[in-house]
């Protein structure tokens, strides 16, 4: 078995493309109607896809506040000063568990929290 992509409802896909092409780095690789008021998109390449699911009569979207995304950065420091130059809501500052280990949790327009890391030597 191989995991696919895991989904996330949008409250404005504008908006939800923007940052997750211009702030995380994903690639638009689909985007198209999925009925009446219904718009899919797919970004992402190799292992990490999302699928971004915008309903317009879903007007509360409930991201849950024990979940979340991680993505790898080269240098969190400066990617953490690029969000908050940005305007990106960040949820930590920048910490380090474990010698190998630097990450902090931002947020996406939705209210989805994303770990940003920074890991360096061996897994």
């Amino acid at each position: 078995m191989r995991f696919c992509w895991s989904t996330l409802a949008v409250k404005d896909m504008d908006e939800s493309l923007k940052f997750y092409q211009e702030i995380v780095g994903l690639k638009l690789t689909g985007r198209f109607g999925a009925g009446p008021g219904k718009e899919i998109a797919f970004l992402g390449d190799g292992d990490t896809k999302i699928e971004l699911l915008h309903d317009k009569e879903n007007k509360e979207i409930c991201t849950g506040k024990d979940i979340s995304w991680g993505f790898e950065v080269e240098n969190v420091d400066e990617f953490y000063a690029m969000l908050k130059e940005k305007g990106v809501k960040t949820l930590s500052e920048p910490e380090s568990p474990a010698p190998n280990t630097r990450f902090f949790f931002a947020s996406d327009p939705n209210g989805m929290k994303l770990q940003f890391v920074q890991t360096s030597g061996s897994h």
